[in-house]
Formats: structure tokens, sequence, C-alpha cells
């Protein structure tokens, strides 16, 4: 059997797995999670503490509140068990024990820049422990960050299917692909041009979006499978002629200079390499009275159901605000609905096309009068920075997303808000280690109470120490009590480091 019938033998035995056991809690199962950010490594080495961000998967090992369900949990480096304690002991109705008797924890003890998937293929041993967990392969899966040929290179090794699509499908997951899928489905995108290549391509993309729109201030050029803003650069038109014949010899003789990269200690020469490897996209830098940019959530289930599963307003930072820094959810009631209307839409066509799985549609709106305008920017056809903190909503609360009115209800009707993030970084924060997290967590009393169903919990622990960078969900009965408990976890981890030599 070829390899790409087998990677389809198993895809089609997951939609059996899926109606039959899925939806089951007392159904045995077993859930591989492999969270590898499986990108290129000269992006990934640029984002503080990468090796950590495996851990934002761990509120997968939530799912062990299902009583028959084990979990095998594959980390570049040991997670420490201090830490798989906190989130075990948010498990409602389970004990501890009785989940940690189903907990597989596997380690490639590797903090190198290459991906884990890489990394576990590397290590046929490890390959066979993760074998060696899995209960029965027929009621299996693996869940993954993003999906490449690596990935569906293990998934067959390992032998059981995996919850998203085939790695053949990702150019829609790219800034040209969708861009190109979006106008496909009537959806607006801003002034632009993909498919870009070269040096010269860029050049002449800017000049001709310059020349139709010569109020334009700013463009965006983006490498085609950028992360979190870190594959973007923003061109700042300065000193244009005002005859059109000029401008493209003004932008060719200023290009370097004028064109600012988002990710830091990136070298212009780099970046240039990688967009002409990787192809990608020029486009109007969308500005407005009123900007924001939210995102929506959507899964196809192997049975080819399409869901909305979330919305959220971004929270960004960096150059031009292009680096994704934080999320608030439910995003702004006054346009929820359009965008999930609009999201829906492009789903209904990917899952025409094949694709299975979360995913994210990212959009621009701008505020005309008293109305929103929407332009879809890109589609993260992978897990990403707003799914950890629903998934730990969902299932601490075991509430639902009600598309129809932009909320969040419990099943008692209450509606629930957070605010999250990836990024709380504070120099003074490094030394602190999980243990000295959970007594400062513990006495000030800012974790997660399941009697009101508020309060935080963290994440990126492991990144604290050497980066002072953490996660966290702020849950909360409104947006306002959501931040206040944000803001408390700010003010006392400030207090409680304002001593430290690095502060």
């Amino acid at each position: 059997m070829n390899s790409e019938s087998k990677f389809n033998v198993l895809q089609q035995q997951f939609i059996e797995q899926y109606e039959e056991l899925f939806q089951n809690r007392l159904a045995k199962k077993t859930v591989v999670v492999i969270p590898s950010l499986t990108l290129d490594s000269e992006i990934l080495s640029k984002i503080s503490g990468h090796c950590y961000y495996e851990e934002r998967m761990l509120c997968l090992l939530l799912l062990l509140k299902m009583p028959e369900t084990r979990v095998t949990f594959v980390t570049s480096l040991p997670v420490s068990g201090l830490i798989i304690d906190y989130y075990l002991h948010m498990l409602p109705g389970i004990t501890p024990l009785h989940a940690r008797n189903r907990l597989t924890l596997l380690s490639c003890f590797d903090s190198g820049n290459e991906p884990l998937t890489e990394k576990i293929l590397k290590r046929p041993r490890l390959i066979q422990r993760i074998k060696d967990s899995i209960h029965d392969n027929k009621v299996a899966h693996i869940a993954f960050f993003n999906i490449t040929e690596s990935e569906k290179k293990l998934t067959e090794k390992l032998g059981i299917p995996v919850y998203g699509c085939d790695p053949a499908l990702n150019y829609l997951g790219s800034k040209s692909g969708g861009r190109k899928l979006f106008k496909k489905c009537n959806v607006p995108v801003p002034s632009g041009f993909e498919d870009l290549y070269t040096q010269d391509d860029l050049i002449k993309a800017l000049a001709e979006l310059y020349i139709a729109n010569p109020s334009l201030e700013k463009a965006v050029v983006k490498i085609n499978e950028g992360f979190s803003g870190d594959g973007n650069a923003i061109f700042n038109y300065t000193d244009m002629p005002s005859e059109k014949d000029q401008v493209l010899v003004v932008i060719k003789a200023n290009f370097k200079k004028n064109l600012k990269i988002v990710a830091s200690n990136l070298k212009y020469s780099k970046f240039i390499n990688k967009f002409m490897i990787e192809g990608g996209i020029v486009e109007e830098f969308v500005h407005g009275d009123k900007v924001t940019s939210p995102s929506v959530q959507c899964r196809i289930n192997p049975l080819g159901e399409v869901s909305i599963i979330s919305t959220h307003d971004q929270v960004l930072s960096g150059e031009s605000n292009q680096v994704f820094s934080g999320a608030i959810f439910p995003a702004d009631k006054e346009y929820s609905r359009e965008i999930s209307d609009l999201s829906y839409a492009i789903a209904t066509e990917m899952k025409n096309l094949g694709v299975l799985g979360r995913f994210a549609i990212d959009f621009m709106s701008v505020k005309s009068g008293n109305q929103w305008l929407h332009f879809a920017i890109e589609i993260n056809l992978r897990k990403g920075g707003t799914t950890h903190p629903y998934l730990m909503l969902q299932f601490l609360t075991d509430g639902k997303y009600d598309r129809e009115s932009g909320y969040y209800h419990l099943k008692d009707g209450q509606v629930r808000y957070y605010y999250a993030t990836d990024n709380l970084v504070n120099e003074a924060y490094i030394g602190l280690t999980p243990l000295d997290l959970l007594d400062i967590v513990m006495y000030h009393g800012l974790h997660y109470d399941h009697t009101k169903e508020e309060g935080v919990m963290f994440h990126l622990i492991s990144a604290l120490s050497q980066y002072g960078k953490i996660g966290l969900v702020s849950i909360g009965s409104s947006h306002e009590r959501a931040f206040s408990f944000y803001k408390q976890v700010v003010e006392v981890l400030d207090m409680e480091t304002s001593n430290s030599p690095l502060s």
C-alpha cells in the first residue's frame, strides 16, 4: 500500500470512529497529543521560548474528565509534574489519581529549534513507546498543532488517524492561498497581490498599489508561511513622487530603507531570502478611525459538518500591530454575527475542498459611519492562539458558544467572557519556577474557582523561569471582570518580583 492510500485509509477509518464513539464520554479511546510547531526553523527561532509553546495544548489533558479516555502527551522537553498536577486538579468530577493513571507523558529531551515532529521521527524507540501507549488503534487519533508532510509521515508510522486535513491542502492556509479562496467566496480582501516570489515582484506590486491609491501610507508584506506576524514586514510610502512614472523608480531606490521587518533580529537579507523561497503577498495596510482585528474559529468534523465555535477580538502589538499577543472573547457584539456568517461561507467551501479539523479565519474590520466593513486577511489552517483559551473555557465550564447571539452560555444560562494572552512578559519574572508561581497563585487566590466558574488558568508556565514569560486565560462574568482578573495577576506578579535583581 503506497503512502497516499495508507493515510487516506486511516482518515476514512476516523469517520467511522467519530460517528460511533467521539461524542460518547464513556467510550474507550486514546488521544495522542503532539503539539509540534512545525514551522520554518528560522521563523521558529525568533519566537521567544518556542519550545514551551507546546505546553499550550496541555489544555487537552482536560479530556481526561471522560473516565475511559486515555491521553498520550509528547513534548520536546519534559513537563514538570507540578504543572501536570495543576491541570489535573482542575478536572471536574474526576480525581487527579484516576486521571493520572490514564495519562502517558513522553519527551524527546531535546530543546533544539527543530520541530517536535522531526525530533520524534528521529527516535524510533520513542515512536514505539507512543504506539505502546495506545489502547486500541481502532479507537484512537492524533491531535497535532499543524499538519505537514512530517506529521503525515508520523501518522502512518503510528497507524492511527489524525483530526486534521491532508497537508496537500496546506496552500489554503498560506497568505496567497487564503486571498484566492476569499475572493472565490466573494468575501472582501484588502487591495493587493498574491503569489509573489522575487524582490522585483514585491517592488512592482508595491508600486501598483500606490499608483491605484496615492493616499496609501503603508503596505504589508507577508511571507506565505509566517507565524503570529513574525513573517510580516511593513513598507512605508515616504517621500513618494507625484508623477506616476516615477513611483516604481523611487520605491526600488528606497525599498530596503522603507521596509520594516516585524520579527526582531530577522535580518533584511534573510527575510527576502525566505520570501523568495516560500513566496508571499503584498496588501494595503487597513486603516480607519476605528479598526479591529477579529478572528473566527471554525471546525469541520469527519462527518463534514461545519461549525462556528467561537469569535475573538485579537490583541495585537509590535510593529504596526502585526504581532498576535492575546485575545478577547467573544468578539464585539456589533459584528460577531457578520464575521461568523462570512466565515461560515468560507468554511463551507473549505469543506468542499476536503479540509478537516479546527482552523481560524482572521479579519481586519473598519467602522464606517454606523456600519462595519470586514476584510478577510488569512486562514490559520491549524490550532492557534485562540484555540487553547477557548478549549480551556469549554472544558472547565462545559458551556457553548451561540453563534446567533454572539455569547457563550453556561448550562444555567449565565454568560462567560475571557481575556487571554500568551505574552505576559517581564524581565523581573525571570527566575520564578513553576513551584514559585503556584505558591503565589494559591497565596493570593488567583486560581480558577469551579464554584463560581470564574478565575485564571495559566499556561506556558515552563517559560517563566528562563524568559520571564507566561500565558493565561482570565475568565469572568463580563469583559470587565475577566480583564480585572488579568490586571490582578499582573499587579501580584509585579509586587512579588519587585525586589528581583533583574527588576
